[in-house]
């Protein structure tokens, strides 16, 4: 066991029993992590987190990117406190249910209406549900991109797929228009929706690509949804659709919308989301009907963020930190040789790090080393995905981190491999079909 992680190890260990993966998102597992050293948080404030242990971190990936201004941010902080005392469930809509809808189309004007939930697979199985109602049709042609929804309609196409059943979903290439031509003609009249992050950390959207997709699915009668999960609030306000002057008629959204308060939404063109309400001859449609989606905290959250991006510049300070971020470690890993292994990439507010061996293949292996030997430098992140808390000193920190480490990386490149600097096994991807090669011990409870 690793000292500077023990009271973490042993919470780890805990959840391990009560908590399937011992953590409520696959992300978050400690299989994500270098093995033995998986902190368990306490608490956070601006871009620093401590964990059960006392370590501090300078952190990365911000809830999953569901935080773009910091932790703790006292203006969402003091929204939220405003409306505690006036209850925050009621079996009718409340006023703030009609104000945050329209400070959320006020931002994404290609959409007519809103409706609110928690999560995004929520949003995005939704949507699918609409366009099948709206098309009669069933297939759903998604691109090949990492994660859309918990739903059968997803999940049946990763390699996790133990209990979903084989879905009506085909896929299609990034940037490839006629990998999706393809699919039109071989699926002639069957496809109810295309699914798409319009753009992603590590690829903007070739001229004509989007336009050609819009193009596509119009011709063919077939809704076009737009995921602006990570896009929103993180490339602008109004997600990718503003960036990239592309209208869907559908999008979904959620991560940074309340500033890691729990908050999704799903957006559209009017005779679209009608279906599922009380203005429609149509056979209706169960759209989205959850007890906590319209809860006042998170409405009030969603609200202050909406003032912040209103009356500040987060995406800058974002991009005008990663850029800073991306340069300081990249000049690191060229001083040392060791670029080609580890270099910085993607969009400055969205960014990822490459960890290749001494083939140059990407590797899990040297991937953990490098996640080890920042935290033992204070940094946590399994990317560096910033936030506009993030501060010169944060930044400063973590490129003196980044060279530390890499001059171990380094190390084990001269050595030929990883063994004797890596603790433990290494990570796995998340989405894996089976448990092996992190699997938990498995432990006895009770007497059985």
């Amino acid at each position: 066991m690793n000292e500077h992680f023990r009271r973490s190890a042993e919470l780890q260990e805990r959840l391990h029993e009560l908590v399937p993966g011992g953590a409520h998102t696959y992300a978050r597992g400690a299989d994500q992590y270098p093995e033995h050293m998986s902190p368990v948080l306490v608490r956070g404030r601006g871009a620093r987190v401590w964990d059960a242990d006392g370590n501090s971190y300078v952190e990365y990936g911000m809830g999953l990117r569901s935080v773009t201004l910091g932790h703790a941010y006292e203006p969402v902080l003091d929204a939220v406190r405003a409306v505690l005392p006036d209850g925050i469930s009621f079996t009718r809509p409340t006023e703030l249910e009609l104000l945050a809808a329209e400070d959320f189309l006020r931002l994404v004007p290609g959409a007519d209406m809103v409706k609110f939930a928690k999560n995004g697979s929520d949003a995005t199985t939704a949507a699918i549900r609409l366009a099948r109602a709206a098309t009669g049709r069933r297939m759903i042609a998604i691109c090949d991109q990492p994660f859309y929804s918990v739903d059968d309609w997803f999940i049946g196409t990763t390699q996790m797929d133990a209990g979903a059943p084989a879905p009506d979903t085909v896929k299609f290439r990034y940037n490839d228009l006629a990998s999706l031509e393809n699919l039109f003609t071989e699926h002639s009249g069957q496809i109810a929706a295309v699914v798409l992050e319009a753009a992603t950390a590590l690829a903007e959207p070739e001229p004509g690509f989007l336009e050609g997709v819009r193009r596509l699915c119009t011709d063919h009668g077939t809704v076009l949804v737009f995921d602006e999960m990570i896009t929103g609030f993180r490339w602008s306000a109004g997600g990718a659709q503003a960036v990239y002057g592309v209208t869907p008629d559908l999008s979904c959204w959620g991560k940074a919308m309340g500033n890691g308060f729990p908050i999704s939404a799903l957006a559209g063109r009017r005779e679209l989301m009608e279906l599922g309400g009380l203005r429609t001859e149509a056979p209706r449609v169960f759209l989205l009907s959850t007890t906590h989606g319209p809860e006042t905290v998170s409405l009030a959250a969603f609200r202050a963020v909406v003032r912040a991006y209103t009356e500040g510049d987060p995406v800058g300070r974002m991009e005008q930190s990663g850029v800073q971020l991306a340069n300081g470690v990249n000049s690191v890993a060229a001083e040392l040789g060791i670029a080609r292994a580890v270099s910085v990439i993607g969009r400055p507010s969205c960014l990822i790090f490459t960890t290749k061996d001494t083939q140059g293949e990407p590797s899990q292996p040297f991937r953990t080393l490098f996640l080890q030997e920042l935290l033992r430098r204070g940094v946590l992140g399994q990317s560096f995905v910033i936030s506009a808390a993030h501060t010169d000193q944060d930044i400063e920190h973590t490129i003196e981190a980044a060279r530390q480490s890499l001059i171990v990386y380094r190390k084990a490149l001269e050595a030929g491999g990883v063994d004797g600097f890596m603790e433990g096994r290494p990570v796995a991807p998340a989405l894996r079909r089976y448990a092996h090669p992190r699997m938990a011990p498995i432990r006895r409870i009770g007497n059985a």
